[in-house]
């Protein structure tokens, strides 16, 4: 497809689809009510739907009363089975992808069902937004003139049992129409290494002659590979390297502590520093204005939202669990999720905090499991990261 007209379509889709953004934004409660209608109905043959009702759940009172909280350890039997081979579990249509995911109490892998609908109305969908917002943003911009860096995780893919499980980065390029290779280096052969030195040495070769107008990965791991492209090169930033970058899309750790050497490496006065909120389980949030440091709550990814007013060093408790409609400002909650690959009021053990409740912006403030509470401190990540974020300008 040549360039020129490849850029016009993709500019038509992304004004089109910040009308859709503007309607869940004027529309927020009606949206998700909607949409858990939605995940009930079609689930109410699956094993969960049965078990628990689905068919005769009419609102979100019926659903929290009669589907129980769950998190990984809970539904681990059930995802064993599906990666085994049997279907209709939790979800309708067949799972054969599953992302590999560390971080479980009692420290083996977490396996994370990937269902076609949330790759395509989540992931997929999250990737268009993210570029809608930045162009909303930046009318001037001309990062389709160039191609992407991506830079994901382990990217080995293995067969188990006709199912298949890897970081979910490996999943979302495997999937990718042909097209998406066209505006992304290194090339998905490239991407899909398994040894990440050699990985890495490719990733530098391929992508240091493209016209590299935008990045995309997690900053620790993007950080060494842009110090290896100053090794190769020899130059003192990578602005000189690529002058026509323009943003950075960042997600996955915190941004506080990296922040300043990021800037060194790009001193251009407008380049842009996007943050995304992203995770196996799903997309949850975007950087919607330039310079911020809130997320934009995606509610129509397929993705049903609650929420728990997180407590250090207590376990959750059923009746303190809200919808979005109920939530406050400057409350950390624990988020709780029903999605579109079939988790059931799902517990990803993040905490948020929301910044703003029309339209619903939030930050993310670290993890349940990640706290100190020895002598009553209730020291979160979110107040750890500021402190280190203070000593790295300071040092």
């Amino acid at each position: 497809m040549p360039i020129p007209l490849f850029n016009s379509i993709a500019s038509w889709i992304l004004k089109k689809r910040i009308h859709q953004i503007e309607l869940f934004i004027k529309y927020p409660h009606e949206v998700q009510e909607e949409l858990l209608h939605q995940l009930l109905s079609k689930a109410n043959l699956t094993e969960i739907g049965m078990r628990y009702g689905f068919d005769s759940i009419k609102n979100y009172t019926d659903f929290k009363n009669q589907v129980p909280l769950s998190n990984y350890e809970t539904f681990e039997s059930q995802i064993e089975r599906c990666r085994k081979g049997t279907q209709n579990i939790f979800w309708p249509t067949p799972i054969k992808w599953f992302a590999k995911s560390s971080g479980t109490t009692n420290s083996k892998s977490k396996f994370i069902p990937v269902s076609t609908e949330a790759l395509e109305d989540c992931h997929y969908k999250a990737g268009k937004d993210m570029l809608s917002l930045y162009f909303n943003n930046n009318e001037d911009s001309q990062l389709l003139n160039g191609k992407c860096l991506r830079l994901g995780g382990s990217s080995e893919l293995y067969n188990n049992n006709n199912s298949y499980f890897g970081d979910l980065s490996a999943i979302i390029i495997q999937n990718l129409p042909f097209w998406a290779e066209l505006s992304s280096t290194p090339s998905n052969k490239t991407s899909l290494m398994a040894e990440w030195e050699t990985k890495m040495k490719a990733i530098v070769e391929e992508s240091i002659p493209e016209k590299v107008t935008s990045l995309a990965g997690v900053p620790s791991w993007m950080m060494v590979l842009l110090q290896n492209v100053l090794e190769e090169t020899g130059q003192k930033n990578i602005s000189a390297v690529w002058p026509d970058a323009e943003v950075y899309f960042h997600g996955g750790v915190s941004f506080k502590p990296y922040r300043k050497s990021y800037e060194k490496l790009f001193p251009k006065s407008n380049f842009q520093f996007y943050e995304i909120y992203n995770a196996s389980e799903g997309f949850f949030g975007i950087q919607d204005r330039n310079k911020s440091d809130e997320l934009l709550l995606m509610l129509d990814y397929g993705i049903f939202y609650e929420f728990i007013p997180f407590q250090p060093d207590s376990n959750a408790d059923e009746n303190k669990v809200i919808p979005l409609s109920q939530v406050e400002l400057g409350v950390n909650y624990a988020l709780v999720i029903t999605t579109n690959a079939g988790l059931w009021r799902y517990q990803i053990g993040d905490t948020i905090r929301f910044t703003c409740l029309s339209p619903y912006r939030i930050q993310v403030t670290g993890r349940t499991k990640h706290h100190i509470n020895a002598f009553g401190e209730e020291l979160i990540i979110d107040n750890a990261e500021k402190a280190l974020a203070k000593v790295s300008v300071a040092t």
